[in-house]
């Protein structure tokens, strides 16, 4: 019974924030004591929000209590010392399922506060003391506690591991360096730790500076949104004000320009914050191995060094950042212009059953009238026949243009063209000049052993050998591949078996507005090979992928 009192004691006289006896006790306006230091620190976190509370009844105070030493609770609680009452240790400071034991307490073990690597024992404070006290222990290296001491004695010697194999790159003890590592390159642990720790600190100058690299690219990101979004911005207000000017037909189409505007601002804004997300993601990464190296590079066990060391020391593959693709803006102001120009010819835009008005990379389409029917017959869709023509400066040098631009033959021999940028250097393909809006048909004459008719945006890349350049691969492009013997359609590297019989001649349909892309194989019926049902966000421009022993003309229809 005495000594639950005393258990009670000592509870009353506690600090509820250390759980240790008072220290310079102080109480609170609602009544409660806490050591000076510790409420000291808890309303210093609080300072932020302005308010301070009690951590025992959250009673809140504004401003901040000013708080004076409590000097009657003070002789108290000496007085409790004195009595022995301390020499109890609090809850916390024996050892729990995760902490290190003190490997001499008996009965319930205190926490270790250091472990020696000569004694491989660890040991808490007051069983500690002898090691700071006695000559004997004055060689004895000391570290932060540990529960791996046993790593480092070698598993087949019961020898402490003192030496570094860089032949098999492992600890190893001095009974091994003259057996089975007999003639092996070794040296000391804490000679090859010196070298690892040269190597370490290499490691975190370039992550620091690759932190700093994504950093700056993230803020030229972040600088990218803001143009985007002032052009589009100004686009929109630029737009209303000529919409106001327009009779109440062209009021409705008002708000589609504005759509159109805002959804590629949307998609643009959404491809840069993508981006943005990926470089910050890595800089979490890269900050939390630099703390993890850090943490590393503190460790006082050479062992326990040398053997996380390697699982540490590799960093992940960095983004590429020529993959950073912080494109030059192209603003929104062809819109303004467009919409004028519309506004201008306002009575040959009302005679016509629609009309589009098109940007290079930003495409806005006003329809005067409601949705059309896809047509049905060849003649119907001849009605909306565009005769193309090939651009020799995207024809690749294995391809040969013949006809007036208009026929791509591919050659075994290499074709001398002069360097463009918008040439296809690593695949044999090529891109119309005409850019192609609204309703579009054209038809192809196929040849030889294969020929893919294809659609794609300006922008796609094309000096690399890779799928963002090869039609059908990649998100901008979309590619029917016509075999001797198969078809398939490509978008996005997802291929999609086609099952009719080759035809010698391909018509493609292109609704761009209604985000319709077909290609059928032309006879006096029309036959669907393959039907796309997208959205279009830029103009696209046909185009070609040419196999072995084979060509295609675009075909002159009337």
């Amino acid at each position: 019974m005495a000594q639950k009192g005393v258990q009670l004691d000592r509870e009353t006289f506690s600090c509820s924030i250390c759980l240790d006896l008072l220290t310079d006790p102080v109480a609170t306006p609602c009544g409660h004591s806490y050591c000076m230091n510790c409420i000291k620190i808890h309303w210093d976190q609080e300072d932020v929000k302005g308010i301070h509370s009690c951590p025992q009844c959250r009673q809140t105070f504004i401003p901040r209590p000013v708080l004076q030493r409590n000097t009657m609770l003070a002789e108290l609680v000496e007085e409790l010392k004195k009595t022995g009452l301390q020499a109890a240790p609090a809850d916390h400071c024996y050892a729990g399922p995760e902490d290190v034991a003190c490997d001499v307490c008996t009965g319930r073990k205190l926490k270790a506060f250091k472990s020696c690597l000569v004694c491989l024992a660890s040991y808490c404070e007051q069983h500690l003391q002898p090691h700071y006290e006695s000559p004997t222990f004055k060689k004895h290296k000391l570290v932060e506690a540990s529960a791996k001491l046993q790593d480092s004695i070698c598993s087949r010697h019961d020898e402490v591991m003192k030496i570094f194999c860089r032949t098999d790159q492992r600890c190893i003890c001095i009974v091994c360096s003259m057996d089975e590592h007999k003639g092996h390159d070794t040296v000391s642990a804490a000679t090859e730790r010196t070298e690892r720790q040269r190597e370490l600190e290499v490691s975190r100058q370039n992550i620091q500076q690759r932190i700093q690299d994504r950093e700056k690219d993230v803020k030229e990101l972040q600088q990218e949104v803001e143009a985007i979004n002032g052009s589009a911005d100004k686009a929109v207000e630029d737009s209303e004000k000529i919409f106001t000017e327009l009779i109440r037909l062209m009021e409705k189409r008002r708000s589609d320009v504005k759509q159109q505007v805002r959804s590629q601002q949307e998609t643009e804004v959404s491809r840069v914050k993508d981006l943005q997300e990926k470089l910050e993601q890595e800089i979490t990464e890269l900050k939390r191995k630099d703390a993890d190296l850090k943490k590393l590079s503190h460790t006082e066990d050479h062992n326990q060094f040398l053997h996380n060391y390697p699982s540490l020391s590799r960093l992940s593959q960095s983004t590429d950042s020529s993959s950073i693709n912080i494109r030059p803006l192209r603003d929104f102001e062809d819109v303004t212009a467009a919409v004028s120009e519309l506004r201008d010819k306002l009575q040959d835009v009302l005679r016509d059953q629609r009309t589009n008005i098109s940007l290079t990379d930003t495409e806005v389409h006003v329809s005067l009238s409601g949705p059309e029917p896809e047509p049905k017959t060849r003649a119907e869709f001849l009605k909306y026949s565009r005769e193309l023509t090939l651009d020799p400066n995207t024809t690749n040098t294995q391809l040969l243009l013949s006809e007036g631009n208009r026929k791509v033959t591919r050659m075994n021999q290499p074709q001398s063209y002069s360097s463009h940028p918008d040439r296809f250097t690593n695949w044999a393909q090529v891109l119309s000049r005409e850019r192609l809006t609204g309703r579009c048909y054209w038809e192809v004459e196929l040849r030889g052993r294969g020929v893919s008719p294809a659609v794609a945006y300006k922008n796609i890349r094309r000096a690399e050998r890779s799928h963002e350049c090869r039609f059908g691969f990649n998100v901008k492009s979309w590619l029917l591949y016509c075999g001797t013997n198969s078809y398939f359609f490509y978008h996005n590297n997802v291929q999609t078996p086609v099952s009719v019989p080759r035809p010698s001649r391909v018509g493609v349909y292109l609704d761009h507005s209604a985000g319709i892309l077909s290609f059928y194989s032309v006879s006096e019926t029309m036959t669907l090979l393959h039907r796309v049902q997208t959205t279009f966000t830029q103009p696209l421009y046909a185009g070609f992928h040419i196999y072995p022993e084979s060509s295609a003309e675009l075909c002159k229809v009337k």
